[in-house]
C-alpha cells in the first residue's frame, strides 16, 4: 500500500463540515492555476449535535473520525489540520464602522489594517468571540464604495465592515471535538459563508441575493449586495423538525421517518400523484402500513411554509426584502426537498434557484449536491485566505478569527494612531 502523504507535504486543504445530521469531510489539492481538485472525501452519520452545537463530545469525535479516516483512505493524504464551520442559534452579526488618519497620504496596507481594528474596537459580550471581520467598503475623505483602497491618496480612511460572533464555549468545543481526533483546527468559518464561495456567482452578489442554507438542525442566512456581506442570521428550524413532524404524525420511529423524507418528501401537493401509496414502518412490533404519499406532503408543506415565511420576516425587518435583486438561493441537504423551490417562489414572489457547488474538479460529481455546499465551500474558503499548508511549512494565513482582547485591540490602535 502506498505510503499516505501529509498535508505539509503539499497544497492540500481539508473541509470539515461538522453538522447536525452527517459529518462531511472533504480533502481538495490546490493546483497550480488555483482551480481545487476534489481528492477525497468522507461522511457520517452525526451523532452529538443539536443545533448546529457540541451536545456530547464523545459521540461527536467518533463521528468525526470515522469521516476523517474514510477521506483520507480515498485521497492517500494523512490529515492533519482542517478547516471548520460553525453555526448555530449563538451565532451573532452586527455592521460597524472605523476611521483613521492616513500616514502617509497614501493608504497603505498597515492603513487598512488600522482601520478595521478601529472598526472592531467595541464592546462584545464576555461569553462571545469574533469570528469574522469582514470589509464592505472603504471610504477616503468622504469618497465611498472603494473596495481596494491600497496606493490611493488621501488624509481619512474609514470602513464598513460586518462582524460576526460566537460562543466561545461553542466555539472551544468543537475545537475540542477536532483535536480529539489528533488535527489542527486551521480556521473556524461561518457556515453560510462557506455555502455562498461555493454556491453564489461574483454576479448576484453584485446584484443583491440571499443566500438561504437549510441543513438539519438551523437554517443560515446569508445577504449578499454590491459584491460584499451585509447580513447573516441564523433561524432555529430546520430538516430535523420536518423528520420530527413526520415521526409524530404518522406514527413511525424517527429513522423510518428520516428515510421517508429522503425518499419521498415533497413540499407542494400539486406535484404529486394524488392516487400514490408509500409504505410506513410502525412504532415496535407491529405491522407497517400504507398511507397515501398526500398524507406526507400535507405534513411537509406547512412546516417549509413556515420556514420561508420566517426568513421573509429577516428579510423584511433587515429592509433587504427590495434589495436582493437576484433573488433567492436555496442549498444544503433540507433544501432538496422536492418542490421547495416552486414552493419558496409562491412565498418570496421572486426568482429561487437550487444553489449547487462549483468551482472544483476531480470527484465533482460526488460532490454536486446542496447537501455539501458548506463542505465544498469550506475548502474554496480556505484557498481564498490561504489557509492551506505549503511544502513544510504551513502557508501564511489570514486569520479570519481574532483572539485579540477588546482592550488589547484599542490598545494597538492607539499606539499606530498616536
Amino acid at each position: 500500500m502506498a505510503k499516505k502523504q501529509t498535508t505539509s507535504h503539499s497544497n492540500i486543504v481539508i473541509g470539515l463540515d461538522i453538522g447536525t445530521s452527517k459529518i462531511a469531510a472533504i480533502v481538495g489539492k490546490v493546483k497550480d492555476d488555483g482551480e481545487i481538485e476534489v481528492i477525497g472525501m468522507g461522511t457520517h452519520p452525526s451523532k452529538g449535535l443539536k443545533k448546529g452545537v457540541v451536545v456530547n463530545i464523545d459521540s461527536t469525535v467518533e463521528s468525526i473520525q470515522r469521516a476523517i479516516d474514510e477521506a483520507e483512505r480515498m485521497s492517500g493524504i494523512q490529515v492533519n489540520s482542517v478547516s471548520v464551520g460553525i453555526a448555530g442559534s449563538h451565532i451573532n452579526s452586527f455592521n460597524s464602522n472605523g476611521m483613521v488618519a492616513i500616514s502617509h497620504q497614501e493608504v497603505q496596507e498597515q492603513d487598512v489594517q488600522r482601520v478595521i481594528d478601529a472598526a472592531q474596537t467595541i464592546a462584545i459580550p464576555g461569553d462571545q468571540q469574533v469570528l469574522h471581520i469582514l470589509p464592505q467598503e472603504f471610504m477616503i475623505d468622504n469618497q465611498g464604495g472603494i473596495r481596494e483602497p491600497i496606493g490611493m491618496s488621501g488624509v481619512r480612511l474609514e470602513a464598513k465592515v460586518h462582524m460576526v460572533t460566537g460562543s466561545v464555549s461553542a466555539a472551544q468545543n468543537i475545537t475540542k471535538c477536532v483535536e480529539k481526533c489528533s488535527l489542527t483546527v486551521d480556521n473556524l468559518i461561518l457556515e453560510q459563508l462557506a455555502s455562498a464561495e461555493a454556491v453564489l456567482s461574483e454576479d448576484e452578489k453584485e446584484l443583491g441575493v440571499c443566500l438561504v442554507d437549510i441543513g438539519g438542525g438551523t437554517t443560515d442566512i446569508a445577504i449578499f449586495q454590491n459584491g460584499a456581506i451585509r447580513h447573516t442570521a441564523v433561524i432555529p428550524v430546520a430538516g430535523d423538525q420536518v423528520t420530527n413532524d413526520i415521526a409524530v404524525a404518522l406514527r413511525t420511529p424517527t429513522p423510518a421517518a428520516e428515510q421517508i423524507k429522503r425518499q419521498y418528501a415533497c413540499a407542494l401537493p400539486q406535484l404529486i400523484n394524488q392516487d400514490e401509496e408509500i409504505e410506513v414502518a410502525s412504532v415496535g412490533d407491529r405491522p407497517a402500513r400504507c398511507l397515501s404519499r398526500n398524507t406526507l406532503v400535507e405534513v411537509i408543506e406547512p412546516r417549509y411554509e413556515e420556514l420561508f415565511q420566517l426568513i421573509q420576516a429577516e428579510l423584511r425587518r433587515t429592509n433587504f426584502e427590495n434589495k436582493i435583486a437576484a433573488g433567492i438561493v436555496l442549498t444544503g441537504g433540507s433544501s432538496m426537498v422536492e418542490g421547495a423551490v416552486e414552493l419558496a417562489e409562491e412565498v418570496f414572489h421572486m426568482p429561487v434557484r437550487l444553489g449547487v457547488p462549483m468551482g472544483v474538479s476531480g470527484l465533482k460529481d460526488e460532490v454536486s449536491s446542496p447537501a455539501f455546499a458548506t463542505t465544498v465551500g469550506l475548502l474554496l474558503y480556505a484557498k481564498e485566505h490561504e489557509t492551506f499548508s505549503q511544502h513544510t511549512e504551513v502557508g501564511k494565513r489570514k486569520q479570519t478569527m481574532s483572539q485579540e482582547s477588546v482592550l488589547e485591540k484599542m490598545k494597538n490602535w492607539f499606539s499606530n494612531s498616536f
